[in-house]
């Protein structure tokens, strides 16, 4: 069994929970989730099996669309609804959507955002939230990130009570906390905020749409009909340049073998060579040896 499963992931589970409720189902081991969503989250989580975890780091690093509730009166430790509240400002506010819609428009684009403490993101070695379980506060680093896109949702021209919520969407880039650009919101409105809840609508080419929940993939694979919603592993790659092989360099690539670099190799991409459509490996610039490139991923044809 080989290919990609668009799951809807449902709230209450790890994402590693749905991976290990997939092996039983499946019957297989080599499965494996391309991006971690929290407990209090749902949304599309795309599992690749078999042959295709080999691609599960190409979809984790694609775009992401979420859609999320943003509270503006009170920040959490988590930064979002599950945390102890921190900092509080129960005045009586009125929020324009024009001062909304500014506020986003300056989060737009590459941004820069710390990692909230309840995080995965390891420093010296242990992640931030073992630091944060046991009271430590470290420094934590900057990172960069891309927000494509902030669109807010609800058709309301003014704001007004003593806690504000409203939704927005989020196309963004890999590595983006959306809790933090709530709390980053928030800071620009001039109050505490945080996340409320918060929804994965699309995870690289994959949406709701696309998406069975654990109980509807045990159904398939019960009737024998789970093919009939894999994707296949070429879903992932199509970011890449794509050059079908010609019969003088089929078996040099098989092989593995360094090659000249491609004329349609970019400075910062790879390029997926395929036969009849079918992916055979990624090749990427050779990182000491100039006009080269080598295999970075190989895809056996018999899989």
């Amino acid at each position: 069994m080989n290919g990609i499963l668009p799951l809807w992931k449902e709230k209450g589970m790890t994402s590693h929970d749905c991976v290990f409720k997939l092996r039983k189902i499946l019957g297989t081991k080599k499965v494996g989730h391309t991006g971690t969503l929290d407990p209090s989250v749902e949304g599309v989580l795309p599992i690749c099996i078999g042959q295709a975890t080999k691609v599960a780091e190409y979809v984790t690093d694609s775009g992401k669309e979420y859609v999320a509730v943003v509270s503006i009166g009170t920040a959490t430790e988590t930064e979002d609804a599950d945390g102890e509240v921190v900092a509080s400002d129960l005045s009586a506010k009125q929020i324009s959507r024009s001062q909304i819609e500014e506020a986003l428009t300056q989060l737009t684009g590459e941004i820069i955002q710390i990692p909230p403490m309840y995080s995965a993101v390891k420093v010296n070695g242990r992640k931030l939230y073992e630091y944060a379980r046991k009271g430590i506060e470290v420094e934590r680093p900057e990172r960069k990130v891309m927000i494509h896109d902030i669109e807010l949702l609800d058709p309301v021209q003014s704001y007004e009570g003593t806690e504000v919520q409203f939704r927005i969407r989020v196309a963004c880039g890999k590595g983006t906390y959306i809790r933090t650009l709530a709390v980053q919101i928030g800071e620009l409105l001039g109050y505490p905020a945080h996340m409320a809840s918060l929804v994965r609508t699309a995870s690289g080419t994959y949406r709701q749409a696309d998406c069975r929940t654990l109980d509807q993939v045990r159904e398939l694979q019960e009737a024998g009909d789970i093919t009939t919603i894999l994707r296949p592993l070429e879903d992932a790659l199509t970011d890449f340049p794509s050059v079908e092989i010609s019969e003088g360099l089929y078996d040099k690539v098989m092989n593995g073998q360094v090659l000249p670099e491609h004329p349609s190799l970019q400075s910062d991409e790879s390029v997926l060579f395929t036969t009849d459509g079918r992916a055979i490996a990624v090749y990427k610039r050779h990182p000491s040896k100039p006009g080269l490139m080598k295999p970075e991923k190989m895809f056996p044809l018999n899989m």
